[in-house]
């Protein structure tokens, strides 16, 4: 039995490649160390925003399979990892995930495999950790094997773009290694742009996040100054946004989230500083910014409420949408999680809706899910709008609270708070 593709890591960004692969006609196998997740997935039962149940079912019937075997990576042509890299103590990325892919890997390499990191990292991380590894099988580099980095660029929830229709960055250690890694995405995905190497490719994903996170940094900001001057900065946007060249919109709220945004910048801050000895003072400053949004947000809140003569301690606080983004359940690294934990700490009775997630967390303790939407903006003091979920009418739940914060600057209503 053989493979066209092994994937190791069946998380938000393995599973969609291997099932774009596999709809493109690819034979592929995934590969997790978790026993639990290749179980369910076995069973057809999917973890991810961006596939259902009846998807993974549809890929196991059309030959996928998940094992924890790692015996069976040796009969795919091509091993794509796709594994967690967190944010570790130092601030650079935490490489346990990779490192251990590269071994598995390394352990069952076979002449002429093509090896391809997607995982988010440092620029040289390819070369110098995980070449390295997959030489210790006594094959060489761009001889005995190929290798190459291609970041994901998976955004979960996203109705437009997908794997297939999402440009692929491919960028091999050597010449042959990227045209190998450039044929093999071409086969399902429309677009394949060649960088000139693997450092070229590792940076343009940091560059892509970096840029998003400055420019959120600079809007979140300018909320600030913009309520204390009476300024609507939803408007200001608005009307800058009609420059037809020279100007993106941006916008602010109460913090930025998902592993991408809050993560992926400190991975390049981190590396210029161990590598060179300086700063990278744009990524620190916008990382400052956006890290102090939630504290932000919550402090906002505290006046609304002095305002209405209410004390924040033992007020009833309804949160909106607790995920980092729309109409999804993905939760990692949400503003939501700050932002209850503030409130809270300051006393508030926190409470939270949200219709894709049906537990929510903090600091340790579980926060009361609230079934009844209409009834809990009714009878909270105060109603924040953190993630506006399309199954959300902000209007009409701002009319129908005593008091409505908008931190997304959806609502219409002038007597409505917003960021």
């Amino acid at each position: 039995m053989s493979a066209d593709l092994v994937v190791l890591g069946l998380g938000y960004v393995g599973l969609p490649l291997a099932r774009q692969a596999m709809r493109s006609g690819l034979s592929v196998l995934g590969f997790d160390v978790d026993a639990a997740v290749a179980n369910a997935l076995n069973a057809g039962r999917s973890h991810v925003d961006d596939l259902s149940d009846d998807d993974v079912a549809d890929m196991i019937r059309s030959g996928f399979r998940a094992t924890t075997d790692e015996a069976e990576i040796s009969v795919a042509a091509t091993a794509v990892i796709c594994v967690p890299t967190p944010l570790s103590a130092e601030g650079g990325p935490d490489l346990t995930a990779v490192r251990a892919a590269a071994h598995t890997i390394a352990r069952n390499l076979r002449p002429g495999m093509l090896v391809v990191l997607e995982s988010t990292t440092y620029p040289g991380t390819t070369d110098e950790v995980v070449r390295p590894i997959l030489e210790r099988s006594g094959l060489v580099a761009g001889d005995g094997f190929f290798l190459a980095f291609s970041p994901e660029r998976i955004d979960p929830g996203n109705e437009r773009f997908g794997t297939h229709n999402t440009p692929k960055v491919v960028g091999g250690d050597t010449p042959e290694s990227t045209r190998r890694a450039a044929a093999f995405y071409g086969r399902f995905i429309d677009t394949v742009v060649r960088a000139k190497g693997t450092r070229e490719a590792e940076t343009a994903k940091l560059l892509e996040n970096t840029y998003r996170h400055i420019n959120i940094a600079l809007v979140n900001e300018m909320a600030r100054f913009c309520h204390e001057l009476d300024i609507d900065l939803w408007d200001v946007i608005h009307a800058a946004a009609t420059k037809p060249f020279g100007f993106q919109a941006f916008y602010p709220g109460p913090g930025v989230g998902g592993h991408c945004i809050p993560i992926d910048p400190n991975y390049l801050s981190h590396n210029v500083r161990a590598k060179l000895g300086y700063p990278f003072r744009f990524v620190e400053l916008a990382q400052e910014i956006n890290a102090t949004m939630p504290a932000y947000v919550a402090s906002r809140a505290q006046n609304i409420l002095n305002n209405a003569g209410l004390a924040m301690k033992g007020a009833f606080i309804l949160l909106l949408g607790v995920t980092y983004k729309p109409n999804i359940a993905d939760q990692r690294e949400s503003p939501a999680t700050p932002l209850a934990r503030r409130l809270t700490a300051l006393g508030a009775q926190v409470t939270y809706h949200d219709p894709h997630v049906n537990r929510w967390t903090a600091s340790g303790a579980d926060i009361p899910r609230s079934t009844d939407l209409e009834g809990a903006v009714v009878a909270a003091d105060l109603v924040i709008l953190v993630q506006n979920h399309r199954e959300y009418d902000a209007d009409r739940l701002a009319a129908l609270a005593k008091r409505f914060f908008d931190t997304r600057g959806v609502t219409t209503a002038a007597t409505t708070h917003r960021l």
